[in-house]
């Protein structure tokens, strides 16, 4: 069959996600290497470095998109594809809104009073890959959830190209950009890591890229927080015999298209249904464009596997814990207590990946190579600094005397004890 299949037996089912796990490999050394002394020179000397490597690389300088420049873009593109993407955004703000955390507060007593401020960060990157890797999709679910979190300053970078995306311009211009500088690769993220001229230095850099942007976020993580490092893309779909084979099929081969390393897994209690289901994604797929890509991706990622229970199959898909987890299943809300570990779960056979993908609401930023099992998709909290506060009165503090100075002296702080006791040494003086 064109999607290789196996029946669950224990072992065979672990060996598929062995396979899933092992094609996210570590960053190649040589590339390590480059970005670790492009980083390093760009920390030390500098807009000299970041042009340097700019004319190496993309044979200009790095350069202010002005505005005018994003609102031509604007006016240029289809009104098609600006009509979608301005329902996109609007989607995705409306998501974001509902789910944006406030600063809050209680008091736990007359004289306690605690909580928490909730702020934007200040100044936030987006790295969006230039040439053939335009996606003003991505624009949109890194932009608008940072906005929507208040963050005071969204710069962009992206490479300069002969033909600046004319699709990526018009998504900056929709979510609001702050400011769009022509600079890409490993010079960008060390600009935005270190400050560079006139690129800023910024507090968290989000984005995709290519291994050696990836690389180079990795080694900015310390100076500036990232978003992840996002591994290659999969989808694994639940299935049971009511599915339609032609919609899980379709839903397998988007994923697939993604690259070469991209994992289309199905998970069904049907050999009926696996091989139907292989079969539609044989003739589908070789009548797409991207079907090398395609045939590579399934033939060396790509699985079924068959199982007597679905529940079985859940707890497979939370060990793999993928990017994005279909349920197309005669109730799929059945098994969604039974599913902890996913990037995003899409329930019911009209909801495939590609609408979370464009136009649903919730970000397409996601976990990937299993790291789901710790990391959430990309939201407003991703662009939000949190800060306790702590209010107190004197007789509250009083009644915690005691037992802060005892667990102060434990621990043979001192200091820490006296802080306290000072405090109650002697007599309140009248204020």
């Amino acid at each position: 069959m064109f999607l290789k299949t196996v029946v669950a037996d224990g072992q065979a089912e672990q060996r598929v996600i062995r396979e899933m796990q092992e094609r996210a490999a570590e960053t190649r050394g040589d590339i390590e290497n480059t970005v670790r002394e492009i980083m390093q020179d760009v920390r030390q000397n500098g807009m000299a470095a970041v042009e340097k490597y700019s004319m190496r690389f993309d044979k200009t300088k790095p350069y202010v998109i002005s505005p005018a420049v994003l609102e031509k873009a604007y006016q240029a593109c289809s009104e098609s594809l600006r009509s979608a993407l301005e329902k996109a955004a609007a989607n995705i703000r409306d998501y974001h809104e509902q789910m944006m955390v406030k600063t809050w507060e209680y008091r736990r007593a007359p004289g306690a009073v605690l909580g928490q401020t909730v702020r934007g960060l200040h100044r936030v990157g987006l790295y969006v890959p230039g040439g053939t890797a335009a996606y003003p999709s991505s624009v949109l679910m890194n932009a608008i959830p940072a906005k929507v979190a208040g963050v005071e300053q969204l710069i962009m970078v992206t490479p300069p190209t002969d033909n600046l995306s004319t699709e990526v311009l018009t998504a900056a211009y929709i979510a609001g950009v702050d400011m769009v500088i022509a600079v890409g690769g490993t010079q960008a993220i060390a600009a935005l890591t270190y400050g560079a001229g006139f690129i800023p230095q910024v507090d968290k850099i989000v984005g995709p890229g290519n291994a050696y942007v990836a690389a180079a976020k990795k080694m900015s993580f310390g100076t500036v927080d990232i978003d992840m490092i996002a591994g290659p893309s999969e989808v694994l779909v639940i299935a049971d015999h009511t599915a339609n084979p032609t919609y899980v099929a379709a839903d397998l081969l988007s994923q697939a298209e993604h690259d070469k390393l991209a994992s289309a897994v199905l998970l069904t209690d049907s050999m009926a249904q696996a091989q139907a289901i292989s079969c539609e994604m044989e003739r589908m797929g070789k009548a797409l464009p991207r079907w090398e890509i395609i045939r590579e991706s399934v033939q060396n990622y790509g699985c079924a596997v068959v199982f007597e229970e679905l529940t079985d199959a859940c707890k497979m898909a939370n060990q793999i814990a993928p990017e994005h987890l279909e349920v197309c299943t005669a109730e799929p809300r059945q098994l969604l207590p039974l599913l902890t570990d996913a990037g995003a779960i899409f329930l019911g056979q009209y909801s495939p990946e590609p609408l979370g993908d464009y136009m649903a609401g919730p970000c397409h930023v996601l976990p990937t190579s299993g790291t789901a099992r710790f990391f959430s998709p990309l939201s407003t909290d991703t662009f939000l600094k949190k800060t306790s506060v702590i209010e107190y009165s004197r007789d509250e503090l009083q009644n915690l005397a005691d037992d802060i100075v005892a667990l102060a002296n434990a621990e043979k702080l001192g200091a820490h004890a006296n802080s306290i006791a000072v405090r109650f040494a002697a007599p309140e003086e009248d204020e």
